[in-house]
């Protein structure tokens, strides 16, 4: 093969790449795992770490570990990783080369150009800077591929119907209609929110648990203890996958903090009903953008053949 391009879905917490080998699309992995955590780290010694190592060391080292980053493209805000600082397009474009770097050495070449997807609510602004990451990264983004319309090609290929895609990921949601014939997908319409998604939904079970644990103990978390609010959040993710497939589950976070030599707990259960009345009022959000987006593209919930759930937080049973 010369010359290749791999497709890259650059995600809010987990990225992808693949690409067409051997006759069909495979998704290339490095290891056991197809999935790079979208987070990125500087280890106290000073060197960058990208993916699983810089998510592993996120709870101890919350301050020089960045993760959701693809929320902040388009901005110019500035993130810190210890002394140091970085533009958004900078961190993404981190990720984008350890993607590049799993590819070549999977497709046993150098890999320079790629399709990379990006949520369709994206703004001209959020597109230019993934550009601007691909570019840092050192490759050539052949195109900018809308993540719906990426749904659709890689579901609806060799059939023909009208569908709804629905992709709630971890950071963004985005709502499409396609109608698909053959291989040719045409877009009738998008709506969507690029600050909603499966973070935001970690976001209110981390608030139930860090309330919790000032009402049992009197301190607030929040403030000046970025290493238990960093363990909360994550155990909150982990409820919150559990919660997927458990009526309900327990979190156990043992010695958050030390007051007067005394280890200070948490442990908590918390069922997927009590969960769901959390996030309930963001699912309805995502409603309303269906409803834009049929209103948008002339169509009615019967004029649908199919409707496609993509992204991570599409799980959640709800």
């Amino acid at each position: 093969m010369s010359d290749p391009i791999v497709g890259i879905d650059l995600g809010t917490t987990n990225s992808e790449v693949a690409a067409f080998a051997d006759g069909k699309v495979q998704v290339l992995d490095i290891g056991k795992s197809k999935l790079l955590p979208s987070v990125v780290g500087l280890s106290p010694s000073g060197e960058l770490l990208v993916g699983e190592a810089a998510r592993n060391q996120l709870v101890l080292y919350p301050e020089r570990t960045i993760r959701s980053i693809k929320r902040k493209m388009g901005s110019s805000e500035t993130v810190s990783l210890g002394d140091r600082h970085f533009s958004p397009q900078e961190i993404s474009a981190l990720i984008l080369r350890e993607l590049a770097t799993w590819a070549g050495r999977s497709l046993q070449q150098p890999v320079e150009k790629a399709v990379i997807t990006v949520p369709a609510y994206f703004s001209d602004a959020q597109r230019q800077a993934t550009r601007e990451a691909a570019q840092l990264a050192g490759l050539d983004a052949v195109r900018i591929l809308n993540e719906p319309t990426a749904a659709s090609l890689a579901y609806g290929e060799g059939s023909r119907h009208n569908a709804m895609v629905y992709d709630l990921g971890g950071g963004t949601f985005d709502v499409s209609i396609v109608a698909l014939e053959g291989d040719v997908t045409e877009v009738l319409s998008s709506h969507g929110n690029n600050q909603l998604g499966g973070d935001d939904f970690n976001d209110l079970l981390a608030e139930h648990l860090l309330s919790t644990f000032q009402r049992n103990h009197g301190i607030d978390l929040r403030r000046e203890h970025p290493v238990a609010r960093a363990r909360i959040w994550w155990a909150a993710e982990q409820a919150k996958r559990r919660l997927s497939f458990e009526p309900e589950t327990t979190v156990r976070e043992e010695a958050l903090v030390t007051v007067d030599g005394k280890p200070l707990h948490l442990e908590l259960e918390i069922t997927r009903e009590r969960y769901e009345s959390m996030i309930r009022p963001l699912l309805e959000q995502t409603l309303e953008s269906v409803s834009k987006a049929l209103a948008a593209a002339g169509k009615s919930p019967s004029d649908l053949n199919a409707i496609l759930l993509v992204g991570g937080s599409t799980r959640t049973p709800l």
